[in-house]
């Protein structure tokens, strides 16, 4: 049996490694509670945010955390524009036509990438990079510390903003009963763009977190959504608190599967959940059964 002084820091690792996760799930979970659709472009835009925080530190000396506000702002100016100027006009309004239009958009960022960096893996040297906190059982990287607390703290903020604002409100009335809204007056293609954006400002937020720690090349973003659809799938699609546990659950699963199966195996139990889920509850743990 595996010793607890060896599992406990696995499992506090995954952890901190779920809550980016669920970061990066909340935009997905929101974008289809909202819109209905799954964004094909995830990862892809995720992998464009990762090169954007690269760059800034690199070409202006930018620290990742630094550049979080720039990131988040930045991510949701660029996805207001995407939904409301190409995803939302050349769909014409059509659910079946987004899908067609994120994929595309999917396939068009990951080839501009190649085109434009070249397939290269990148990583970035901070230095703060190799600081640790001995919580005696475990020495956890300052970068992971520093990326749970944000994830959770930016997840607590988008939670409040949906629940407690008039914004949040109206996306949530066009979330439920879109021609309801419009009959009380609600703008809903305004507001569909303005989720998209806060959809991707999540990607945003997660990729300063994400990039002290790990690296970007054009095929960055393909692992992460891949991770990002079970996590909404094991919670519940649309559901904040769903994206949130799913996310915890996918990291220590991870990281256990890692511990045991070795680190090129470690995914199959992510998989697995994946697929229990599917046949056993597809409502996901917190969504509602149709």
């Amino acid at each position: 049996m595996l010793e607890l002084s060896i599992a406990l820091p696995a499992v506090i690792n995954g952890v901190m490694a779920g809550a980016v996760y669920a970061l990066v799930a909340l935009g997905l979970t929101l974008i289809y509670g909202v819109l209905h659709i799954i964004n094909f472009a995830h990862g892809n835009l995720l992998m464009i945010a990762l090169y954007a925080v690269f760059f800034l530190l690199t070409l202006g000396g930018v620290d990742p955390y630094a550049a979080l506000p720039v990131m988040i702002v930045g991510a949701f100016a660029a996805g207001y524009l995407l939904y409301r100027y190409v995803i939302g006009t050349l769909s014409h309004g059509k659910d079946q036509n987004v899908l067609l239009v994120t994929l595309g958009l999917a396939i068009v960022l990951e080839n501009l990438a190649l085109w434009l960096w070249t397939g290269d893996t990148r990583t970035i040297q901070v230095p703060y990079g190799y600081t640790m906190i001995d919580l005696d059982i475990v020495f956890l990287p300052v970068t992971k510390v520093i990326a749970f607390v944000g994830s959770l703290a930016i997840c607590a903020a988008l939670w409040a903003l949906i629940a407690l604002t008039d914004l949040g409100k109206a996306i949530r009335a066009v979330a439920k009963e879109r021609q309801g809204a419009r009959l009380v007056g609600i703008n809903v293609e305004h507001i569909f763009a303005v989720s998209y954006g806060i959809g991707i400002a999540c990607l945003g937020a997660a990729a300063c977190f994400l990039l002290p720690t790990y690296y970007v090349s054009p095929t960055t973003g393909d692992a992460f959504v891949i991770v990002a659809f079970t996590i909404v799938v094991l919670g519940g699609m649309g559901s904040f608190i769903g994206a949130l546990v799913g996310g915890l659950i996918i990291g220590v699963t991870e990281s256990l599967g890692g511990l045991f199966l070795g680190e090129s195996l470690g995914h199959i139990g992510i998989s697995l959940i994946f697929i229990l889920i599917l046949l056993f509850r597809p409502t996901g743990l917190f969504g509602a059964a149709r």
